[in-house]
């Protein structure tokens, strides 16, 4: 017996000796300094045996970090970060690390409103600290979701289609509002007289068109519920012209568009694709929870945007998404693509690179960089609103 479990030993020591590539720590601290930063060396890409990531299945989120490596204690590290660093030579643009994770904006409130509630939430940052309140534009908007400001207007996704919703009817389509009057402007409801499932996202290109993502089979959890109707449309994105009130169906290859964004040099579109996370087309339907399949499509393509800016061409993959669903996208000044993550946000080169992620307690949906120097960047999404302060500026907004 005792010659047996002394081989036995040996033949695991050899084992794990035996195993080709491997070379640790998996992470280590980036600075003494920040020990809330941590770097991954080379990306995890060689494990030591026996590893496991599980797989989710439902909305609970399965991160990188709750990844198994029972036999590299460093990666213990990787789930407790607040940033996680891949490529520490191009993550330099990204530095001077700050976190405040921001829960006491939220306490108390419900980030995400029910079906049929109208006012918005909105962080006043005039205010120290900054306040969590809500917000009617006149008249109100039903459900706005993805959004951007262009030319003294913010436009707005509208998600929401009801008969009759703060006593009018509304459909899902595009809106503008005012700041400076609050008034909104009701811009497109509808595609030949078919509904939109709903508007994800959007951006303005510089010629005053308006591109957007509609996708089709979405969550009973939120989208389906908040209209009347059930769906008339394939998932697609799509071109509008306010000049002229033409809508135009630009892409309708992936299986759920989702975020949408235009790089600095107006030549390159990045859309994400959310296949992965689906529901019932039935709005009749009692809740039945998001199916997530790990298999799906979870990954952001980039497109070259045509001279004329009227079409879409070349389409590739850039990059499958570490967790969950790559959810709001937007491009930093630099040219890096920044797209949000199940429970954080990853930061990536114009190749695709994963150079850097925040992580969070929370699901985030989307994002916004604002200041002085567009170097305050807030996040948003499910039960939590976070801010970091960084280098990596965003875009500003004409």
């Amino acid at each position: 017996m005792y010659a047996f479990l002394v081989l036995l030993v040996i033949y695991f020591i050899d084992g794990l000796s035996a195993q080709s590539g491997f070379v640790g720590p998996l992470a280590h601290v980036y600075s003494p300094s920040l020990p809330n930063v941590v770097t991954v060396r080379k990306y995890a890409s060689v494990m030591p045996y026996h590893f496991f990531r599980n797989t989710s299945r439902d909305s609970s989120a399965i991160t990188f970090g709750s990844t198994s490596v029972p036999n590299d204690t460093s990666f213990a590290l990787v789930d407790k970060a607040d940033f996680l660093v891949f490529d520490p030579e191009r993550a330099s643009g990204t530095e001077n690390w700050q976190e405040s994770l921001s829960e006491w904006i939220a306490k108390g409130k419900q980030l995400s409103p029910p079906p049929g509630y109208l006012p918005q939430l909105v962080v006043d940052l005039n205010r120290v600290p900054p306040s969590l309140s809500e917000y009617l534009s006149d008249p109100p908007v039903y459900a706005p979701n993805g959004g951007t400001f262009h030319d003294g207007l913010i436009y707005w996704g509208a998600s929401g289609g009801n008969n009759s919703i703060g006593g009018m009817e509304q459909r899902v389509g595009l809106r503008t509002l005012d700041p400076a009057t609050n008034k909104s402007t009701t811009i497109l409801n509808n595609y030949f007289g078919y509904h939109f499932t709903t508007v994800d996202d959007l951006f303005v290109h510089p010629n005053g068109d308006i591109w957007f993502t509609a996708p089709g089979q979405t969550s009973p959890l939120w989208f389906n519920r908040l209209t009347d109707t059930p769906p008339q449309l394939e998932a697609a994105t799509y071109r509008f012209r306010p000049s002229t009130g033409a809508v135009t169906i630009v892409e309708d290859s992936l299986a759920q568009p989702n975020g949408i964004a235009l790089a600095p040099n107006n030549r390159t579109v990045y859309i994400s694709d959310t296949g992965a996370g689906s529901g019932s087309i039935s709005p009749f339907l009692p809740s039945q929870g998001e199916t997530y399949n790990a298999t799906g499509k979870r990954t952001v393509y980039a497109f070259d945007l045509s001279e004329d800016a009227s079409y879409l061409t070349n389409k590739r993959a850039l990059y499958l998404s570490l967790d969950r669903l790559p959810d709001g996208l937007k491009v930093a000044r630099n040219g890096y693509v920044v797209t949000a993550t199940g429970k954080g946000v990853d930061v990536l080169s114009e190749q695709g690179d994963l150079l850097v992620r925040v992580q969070t307690n929370y699901t985030v949906q989307n994002f916004a960089w604002v200041g002085e120097n567009l170097t305050e960047f807030w996040m948003m999404g499910r039960g939590g609103i976070s801010r970091v302060r960084w280098a990596l500026q965003g875009q500003e907004l004409n």
